[in-house]
Formats: C-alpha cells, sequence, structure tokens
C-alpha cells in the first residue's frame, strides 16, 4: 500500500535526476522512506537515491515495490505548475498507480519489478573530496560542450579543476580553496594530486538536474570512479552518483 501527497516541484527535481540514467525503474517503499538504486544500461553510472517520508505533504506506506516509466511520469508534470500538490495513490487490486493533479486523473499500469535488478552500491574509499556549488560546475559544463567528449577532474591541496581538452581548443574551472565551500586531499600529504577523466555526456546530464544554489560534494581519486553527493527537497532527499572513469592510454 502506499499513499502520498507531494509538491509538483520535488516530484520534478527527483524525476529528472533519476531519469539522466534510466527510465523504467524499482521503487522499494517502506513506512519512513523511500529508494532507489539504479544503473544505466551501459554499465557506466550508478544512481543510489534515498527519499525520506518528510519530503511529501502526506505519506502513508506498508513495505512494498513499485516498477515506473519515468516518461509517463514527466507527462503528468507537464500538466502542473511547480506549486501544484500531486497526489499519488496505489491501486494493487489493479496493478496500477493514480495521479490526480487538480481536476485531472491519470491512471498507469505498474511495471513489473520481479525482472529488475537490485545493484549493490560499491564502498570506495577515495583520497580526496571537495564541495562546491552547483552552479559553479554548471559554468564550466557549458564551457566545455562542443569542445571534447571527455572532462578531467583535478583535486590538491589547494584547488579544484574542471577541465577540457579537444583537438583545437581547451577551456579550465579552476577554483582555489578559497572559492570551495570544504577541501580535502589526502592523508597530510603536501602538493598531493588526484585527477581521473569522465565521458562529459553523463557528467553534464547530472550536473544540469541539480539545482543551481546547492552544493555537491565530489569525491575523486586516480583514475578511480567519481562519487557525487548532495541534497533535493530542501535536505529531505539524498542522492549518491557513481560514475567509472576512462582510463587514458599512453
Amino acid at each position: 500500500m502506499f499513499k502520498a501527497e507531494v509538491k509538483a516541484d520535488t516530484l520534478k527535481g527527483l524525476v529528472n535526476v533519476i531519469s539522466t540514467l534510466i527510465d523504467e525503474v524499482k521503487f522499494s517503499i517502506s513506512p519512513k522512506e523511500i529508494t532507489l538504486k539504479a544503473v544505466d544500461p551501459a554499465h557506466i553510472a550508478m544512481i543510489e537515491l534515498n527519499i525520506d517520508a518528510s519530503a511529501f505533504e502526506s505519506y502513508t506506506a506498508s513495505q512494498t515495490e513499485i516498477g515506473l516509466d519515468l516518461d509517463k511520469v514527466k507527462d503528468v508534470l507537464k500538466l502542473s505548475s511547480p506549486c501544484d500538490i500531486i497526489s499519488i495513490e496505489q491501486d494493487e487490486s489493479c496493478g496500477r498507480l493514480i495521479f490526480k493533479v487538480g481536476n485531472i486523473t491519470r491512471r498507469m499500469n505498474v511495471i513489473d519489478t520481479s525482472s529488475m535488478s537490485d545493484p549493490k552500491v560499491p564502498q570506495l574509499n577515495l583520497s580526496s573530496a571537495v564541495e562546491v556549488s552547483a552552479i559553479e560546475l554548471q559554468r564550466g559544463i557549458r564551457a566545455s560542450e562542443n569542445i571534447s567528449d571527455h572532462i578531467s577532474l583535478t583535486v590538491s591541496s589547494d584547488y579544484f579543476e574542471l577541465a577540457c581538452d579537444g583537438d583545437t581548443d581547451s577551456i579550465s574551472l579552476k577554483l582555489d580553496k578559497s572559492q570551495l565551500i570544504s577541501l580535502t586531499a589526502g592523508e597530510g600529504a603536501a602538493n598531493q594530486r588526484y585527477r581521473s577523466m569522465f565521458p562529459l555526456d553523463y557528467f553534464s546530464n547530472l550536473i544540469k538536474t541539480v539545482p543551481s544554489n546547492i552544493s555537491v560534494k565530489i569525491e575523486l581519486d586516480n583514475d578511480y570512479p567519481l562519487m557525487l553527493n548532495f541534497a533535493l527537497s530542501d535536505g529531505k532527499s539524498s542522492v549518491k552518483y557513481l560514475l567509472a572513469p576512462r582510463i587514458e592510454s599512453d
């Protein structure tokens, strides 16, 4: 059983982040929260999402799983304004989820979750971490478009850098320690530097969905997956995003 009410802009923010990787998802629902773990079809990136019950205007649920086509949820969101309250209710007898926006009711079939995997989130102990405003990352992404299909991220004891090198042009977003919210690089090692390269499209698609007024924590190591952490729903939802590196050939 699942029944809830949620602000349209809250639901839109969550759906946009998830759909950067995958369209059909399995939500694990409990009386206290909703969780999701998903890997993109190419197994390049992974997302883990936790939505606390307090992110909703009202929330009642028992332990259950619901599979959804997010493109259909986006169709519902197109009918709403940001401040609208969307009502969601599970109809277990018909295998449907019922969305209500104003005077409009949309009934959609849920997806069978029996064949959907529940991937295990790897436990990574990465050597550097930096917290940076999303608006700075978005500025760097915009500058990188049409330069190359990959970017490099570097963290040292003094700065964070996002760089993109193409055949003819290059760009760099470099923020020193005073321009960052926090920075950690290694365990007391001076002048230590950590750098990895990543596919631009995956990184860009996610960063563009992050609200510009929040911060993003980036954990990085040499040629290791990237880990991004940020909060949504006024801190009531947490997102962990893992992205595999592009290993440079000699």
